[in-house]
């Protein structure tokens, strides 16, 4: 199992929205999620910035991550929430989440 760690802006006056449609997930998105082997999948929010976790329980992550960003359901659920997150200036080329890296852990 891998931890990962995410994070991305939020524009304030969509934060509430965001809040609505991940209280309530589609859920063909999250069998998607479940699917790919992403295990104790978590968003927090602070202030104007969201922290994703997830643990990865697969033997390839990179094919799993694309089978979910493949899935047309995925593809319209971004489309909606997609809008609300403001993507960091220091994320890597082709990252829309800032992977973070971890410096702790204990079990």
């Amino acid at each position: 199992m891998t931890r990962y760690g995410w994070v991305i802006g939020i524009k304030p006056e969509l934060i509430e929205t965001y809040k609505y449609h991940h209280a309530n997930p589609w859920p063909e998105v999250v069998a998607r999620i479940t699917e790919s082997n992403v295990r104790n999948f978590s968003i927090y929010l602070k202030d104007d910035r969201l922290f994703l976790y997830y643990e990865y329980h697969g033997e390839d992550h990179e094919a799993d991550m694309a089978l979910i960003a493949a899935h047309e359901k995925t593809k319209e659920w971004w489309a909606v929430v997609g809008p609300c997150q403001q993507p960091l200036d220091t994320r890597k080329p082709g990252e829309w989440w800032a992977e973070m890296e971890e410096v702790y852990h204990q079990d």
